[in-house]
């Protein structure tokens, strides 16, 4: 077929390279233009753009697409069968949704109706959610709100974080599209019932609140893993977490309760595991308590970061 592939992070790679691989004509990959990274703010393409020039494929960087009636106009000269998107970063406009023949089918990592939206894997996590997946939808203008033509579950385990979520969901998302290109299954209306929305994150979402229950938490721990990462204030530092669990122990929220350290929470309490200073590397809680202590009875104030 003759394809668009519309992406930008590393979600995204897997289904680019499947289709890739499967011998469809990719005519052209749309992905976010390169930005300022690192400490040089050299502009840098991102994983799609990577992973598109690697596989000697045209790249389009379009800034935005929404209103810009050119980009409609050269999105039609294109031709196309059918447009697969994944994570792409823009909202497409009617006149692209309607001009592949077959449409525009989005690889969205949630079983639909349930968390439509920016972030679906860190919210299924956040909820404690005992499963998510993979929906392939034919797209329209609402949020995530077309029919559905295929979905594939996967179990979310019980120490899971965002990023191994992340991998496992992107593994099967190019298989499963080849499958409703194969197989054009027929398009199901999602259900009114079950709709929940995950907003999209940002760097506030991280921090630490240590009234919270310790089981949700932990879930938070794990659901910021990678990014935006939880942290907390122990004097004037920002402490990032990488790994905890529950424990058991309870006190005043925010008390550390032991030399692990065990720190209370509103219901509970949870065990560091791994942490990280500022500009420094992350290591395991005990090597990290050695060259910056946190006695028991310390009561770690509200993060201010």
């Amino acid at each position: 077929m003759r394809i668009a592939f519309m992406g930008s992070p590393d979600f995204s790679v897997p289904a680019l390279r499947a289709l890739h691989g499967a011998g469809h004509h990719i005519i052209a990959v749309y992905t976010q233009p390169p930005k300022p990274a690192g400490r040089g703010q050299k502009e840098t393409p991102c994983p799609v753009h990577r992973a598109a020039l690697e596989l000697g494929l045209p790249v389009r960087t379009p800034a935005r697409v929404r209103k810009d009636e050119a980009e409609h106009a050269a999105f039609r000269a294109l031709d196309l069968d059918v447009a697969v998107v994944a994570a792409y970063g823009l909202i497409l406009p009617k006149a692209m949704l309607d001009a592949p023949r077959r449409g525009c089918l989005n690889i969205h990592a949630s079983l639909l109706p349930r968390w439509r939206g920016a972030g679906p894997i860190q919210a299924a996590i956040l909820a404690g959610d005992q499963e998510t997946g993979i929906t392939i939808m034919r797209m329209e203008e609402g949020l995530d709100t077309g029919p559905m033509l295929l979905r594939e579950s996967v179990p979310i385990g019980p120490r899971m974080t965002t990023s191994e979520l992340h991998d496992a969901l992107a593994a099967i998302g190019g298989p499963l599209v080849l499958r409703a290109l194969d197989e054009s299954p027929e398009p199901v209306p999602q259900p009114e019932e079950g709709v929940t929305y995950a907003p999209k994150l940002s760097k506030p979402d991280g921090r630490i609140d240590w009234w919270q229950d310790a089981a949700a938490l932990d879930r938070r721990i794990r659901a910021m893993n990678p990014w935006p990462g939880c942290f907390f204030q122990a004097g004037e530092e920002v402490i990032r977490v990488l790994a905890a669990e529950p424990a058991a122990g309870e006190g005043l929220p925010g008390t550390v309760l032991d030399g692990a350290p065990t720190i209370a929470c509103g219901n509970g309490a949870i065990r560091l595991l791994r942490l990280q200073r500022a500009g420094r590397a992350a290591m395991p809680a005990a090597d990290f308590l050695r060259g910056f202590p946190m006695a028991p009875g310390t009561v770690l104030a509200p993060t201010s970061g």
